[in-house]
Protein backbone atom coordinates (compact mmCIF):
# COMPACT_ATOMS: atom_id res chain seq x y z
CA UNK A 1 0.00 0.00 0.00
CA UNK A 2 2.75 2.15 0.60
CA UNK A 3 4.48 1.75 -2.38
CA UNK A 4 0.96 2.46 -4.51
CA UNK A 5 0.67 5.60 -2.38
CA UNK A 6 4.43 7.09 -3.35
CA UNK A 7 3.76 5.78 -6.81
CA UNK A 8 0.50 7.78 -6.86
CA UNK A 9 2.19 10.59 -5.53
CA UNK A 10 4.98 10.52 -8.22
CA UNK A 11 2.21 10.03 -10.74
CA UNK A 12 0.59 14.08 -9.10
CA UNK A 13 3.97 15.58 -9.81
CA UNK A 14 4.30 14.64 -13.15
CA UNK A 15 0.77 15.66 -14.03
CA UNK A 16 1.39 19.23 -12.46
CA UNK A 17 4.93 19.73 -14.11
CA UNK A 18 3.43 18.21 -17.67
CA UNK A 19 2.30 20.82 -20.60
CA UNK A 20 4.47 24.08 -21.80
CA UNK A 21 4.43 24.92 -18.36
CA UNK A 22 2.77 24.91 -15.23
CA UNK A 23 1.07 28.31 -13.97
CA UNK A 24 1.06 29.22 -10.06
CA UNK A 25 -1.63 32.13 -9.24
CA UNK A 26 -0.87 34.55 -6.75
CA UNK A 27 -3.65 35.44 -4.23
CA UNK A 28 -5.49 38.63 -3.93
CA UNK A 29 -3.49 41.16 -2.31
CA UNK A 30 -3.49 45.00 -2.10
CA UNK A 31 -0.86 47.93 -1.16
CA UNK A 32 -0.57 50.83 0.76
CA UNK A 33 2.64 53.03 0.79
CA UNK A 34 2.68 55.15 4.00
CA UNK A 35 3.66 58.70 3.48
CA UNK A 36 3.53 61.81 6.03
CA UNK A 37 2.82 65.38 5.44
CA UNK A 38 5.96 65.90 3.83
CA UNK A 39 4.93 62.91 1.13
CA UNK A 40 8.16 61.25 2.23
CA UNK A 41 7.63 57.34 2.31
CA UNK A 42 8.07 55.84 5.25
CA UNK A 43 6.20 52.92 5.65
CA UNK A 44 4.72 49.54 3.74
CA UNK A 45 1.23 48.27 4.52
CA UNK A 46 0.54 44.76 2.97
CA UNK A 47 -3.06 43.09 2.63
CA UNK A 48 -3.48 39.89 2.10
CA UNK A 49 -6.94 37.97 1.76
CA UNK A 50 -6.80 34.86 3.36
CA UNK A 51 -9.87 32.34 4.54
CA UNK A 52 -10.19 33.86 7.81
CA UNK A 53 -10.22 36.88 6.82
CA UNK A 54 -7.73 39.70 5.47
CA UNK A 55 -3.70 39.62 6.89
CA UNK A 56 -2.87 43.36 7.23
CA UNK A 57 1.53 43.49 7.56
CA UNK A 58 2.73 46.95 7.92
CA UNK A 59 6.72 48.01 8.54
CA UNK A 60 7.02 51.26 9.15
CA UNK A 61 10.04 54.01 10.43
CA UNK A 62 9.99 57.31 11.62
CA UNK A 63 7.59 57.35 14.09
CA UNK A 64 7.64 58.18 17.56
CA UNK A 65 8.19 55.51 20.42
CA UNK A 66 5.16 53.76 22.12
CA UNK A 67 1.46 52.97 21.22
CA UNK A 68 -0.15 54.32 18.02
CA UNK A 69 -3.55 54.25 16.61
CA UNK A 70 -3.73 52.45 13.13
CA UNK A 71 -7.45 52.23 11.29
CA UNK A 72 -8.73 51.28 8.03
CA UNK A 73 -10.58 54.79 6.89
CA UNK A 74 -13.16 54.76 4.47
CA UNK A 75 -12.25 57.36 1.45
CA UNK A 76 -9.13 57.26 -0.74
CA UNK A 77 -7.19 59.46 -0.80
CA UNK A 78 -4.18 60.87 1.45
CA UNK A 79 -4.17 64.99 0.92
CA UNK A 80 -1.65 66.19 2.79
CA UNK A 81 -0.54 68.07 5.77
CA UNK A 82 -3.90 66.53 7.79
CA UNK A 83 -4.66 63.77 6.25
CA UNK A 84 -8.36 64.46 6.81
CA UNK A 85 -9.32 63.89 2.71
CA UNK A 86 -9.04 60.04 4.28
CA UNK A 87 -12.79 60.48 5.50
CA UNK A 88 -13.96 58.62 8.71
CA UNK A 89 -12.94 54.76 9.91
CA UNK A 90 -14.13 52.15 7.53
CA UNK A 91 -17.64 51.44 9.08
CA UNK A 92 -19.73 49.75 6.59
CA UNK A 93 -22.04 48.17 9.31
CA UNK A 94 -22.39 51.32 11.55
CA UNK A 95 -21.15 50.45 14.46
CA UNK A 96 -19.60 52.97 17.18
CA UNK A 97 -15.52 52.93 17.46
CA UNK A 98 -13.43 50.51 19.50
CA UNK A 99 -12.72 47.10 20.08
CA UNK A 100 -13.26 47.35 23.21
CA UNK A 101 -16.77 49.10 22.75
CA UNK A 102 -19.98 46.99 23.31
CA UNK A 103 -21.55 48.77 20.43
CA UNK A 104 -18.65 48.58 18.20
CA UNK A 105 -16.18 48.28 16.39
CA UNK A 106 -16.11 49.72 13.32
CA UNK A 107 -14.40 47.37 10.41
CA UNK A 108 -11.57 49.37 10.10
CA UNK A 109 -10.90 49.67 13.90
CA UNK A 110 -7.04 47.98 14.62
CA UNK A 111 -5.24 46.95 17.52
CA UNK A 112 -2.62 49.55 18.51
CA UNK A 113 0.69 49.24 16.30
CA UNK A 114 3.49 49.46 18.91
CA UNK A 115 6.91 51.05 17.94
CA UNK A 116 10.51 50.80 19.22
CA UNK A 117 12.98 53.29 20.76
CA UNK A 118 14.10 53.21 17.20
CA UNK A 119 11.26 54.24 15.77
CA UNK A 120 10.55 51.74 13.30
CA UNK A 121 7.50 48.45 13.93
CA UNK A 122 6.22 45.93 12.48
CA UNK A 123 2.66 44.88 12.53
CA UNK A 124 0.74 42.10 11.57
CA UNK A 125 -3.12 41.49 12.07
CA UNK A 126 -6.09 39.42 10.78
CA UNK A 127 -9.19 40.70 10.51
CA UNK A 128 -12.74 39.36 9.49
CA UNK A 129 -14.21 42.60 9.30
CA UNK A 130 -12.76 43.44 5.80
CA UNK A 131 -12.39 41.86 2.64
CA UNK A 132 -10.44 42.50 -0.49
CA UNK A 133 -12.98 40.75 -2.34
CA UNK A 134 -16.51 42.54 -3.76
CA UNK A 135 -19.62 43.12 -0.92
CA UNK A 136 -20.76 45.27 1.89
CA UNK A 137 -17.54 44.83 3.72
CA UNK A 138 -14.82 45.43 0.56
CA UNK A 139 -11.99 47.45 0.71
CA UNK A 140 -12.37 48.28 -2.76
CA UNK A 141 -15.79 50.11 -3.24
CA UNK A 142 -16.75 53.05 -5.31
CA UNK A 143 -14.52 55.59 -3.14
CA UNK A 144 -11.95 53.29 -2.01
CA UNK A 145 -9.80 52.76 1.68
CA UNK A 146 -6.79 54.25 3.45
CA UNK A 147 -4.90 53.00 5.83
CA UNK A 148 -3.97 55.95 8.30
CA UNK A 149 -1.13 55.57 11.64
CA UNK A 150 -1.69 58.54 14.09
CA UNK A 151 0.03 60.47 16.74
CA UNK A 152 -0.92 59.14 19.86
CA UNK A 153 -2.58 55.40 21.27
CA UNK A 154 -6.24 54.46 20.64
CA UNK A 155 -8.10 54.16 23.50
CA UNK A 156 -10.58 51.23 21.81
CA UNK A 157 -13.70 52.72 23.21
CA UNK A 158 -14.10 56.53 22.55
CA UNK A 159 -16.17 57.09 19.51
CA UNK A 160 -15.34 58.13 16.84
CA UNK A 161 -11.37 57.83 16.72
CA UNK A 162 -10.02 56.22 20.21
CA UNK A 163 -8.77 59.99 20.86
CA UNK A 164 -5.33 58.77 18.59
CA UNK A 165 -4.35 62.30 17.65
CA UNK A 166 -3.22 63.56 14.14
CA UNK A 167 -3.02 61.38 11.46
CA UNK A 168 0.64 61.33 10.75
CA UNK A 169 1.11 58.77 8.17
CA UNK A 170 -1.55 57.80 5.69
CA UNK A 171 -1.56 55.45 2.57
CA UNK A 172 -4.10 54.43 -0.87
CA UNK A 173 -5.00 50.94 -0.52
CA UNK A 174 -4.32 49.89 -4.18
CA UNK A 175 -5.31 46.23 -5.19
CA UNK A 176 -2.27 44.23 -6.31
CA UNK A 177 -3.68 42.72 -9.69
CA UNK A 178 -3.51 38.48 -9.59
CA UNK A 179 -0.29 37.57 -11.30
CA UNK A 180 0.86 34.03 -12.63
CA UNK A 181 4.48 32.58 -12.60
CA UNK A 182 4.64 30.39 -16.03
CA UNK A 183 7.43 27.83 -15.37
CA UNK A 184 10.09 27.74 -18.10
CA UNK A 185 9.83 24.77 -20.43
CA UNK A 186 13.75 23.55 -19.27
CA UNK A 187 12.27 23.66 -15.89
CA UNK A 188 9.32 21.35 -16.50
CA UNK A 189 11.44 18.96 -18.45
CA UNK A 190 13.75 18.81 -15.60
CA UNK A 191 10.71 18.20 -13.17
CA UNK A 192 9.55 15.50 -15.66
CA UNK A 193 12.56 13.98 -15.23
CA UNK A 194 13.00 14.17 -11.89
CA UNK A 195 9.67 12.75 -11.38
CA UNK A 196 10.31 9.86 -13.28
CA UNK A 197 13.23 8.74 -11.75
CA UNK A 198 11.60 8.79 -8.54
CA UNK A 199 8.44 6.45 -10.20
CA UNK A 200 11.47 3.87 -10.88
CA UNK A 201 13.28 3.77 -7.98
CA UNK A 202 9.88 3.82 -6.34
CA UNK A 203 9.17 0.19 -8.55
CA UNK A 204 12.00 -0.71 -8.57
CA UNK A 205 14.16 -0.25 -5.02
CA UNK A 206 11.04 0.15 -2.69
Amino acid sequence: MRKYLCFMLALVVVGLAMGSGAIWAVGKRAVAPLRNAEGQVLGMAIFTQEPQGVRISVTVKGLSPGEHGIHIHAVGKCEPPDFLSAGPHFNPTNKKHGLNNLEGPHAGDLPNLVVGEDGSAVYEHVTDRVTLTPGELSLFDEDGSTLVIHAGPDDQITDPAGNSGARVLCGVITPMKAASLKIPAMVTTALLIAAAAVVVWLLLFR
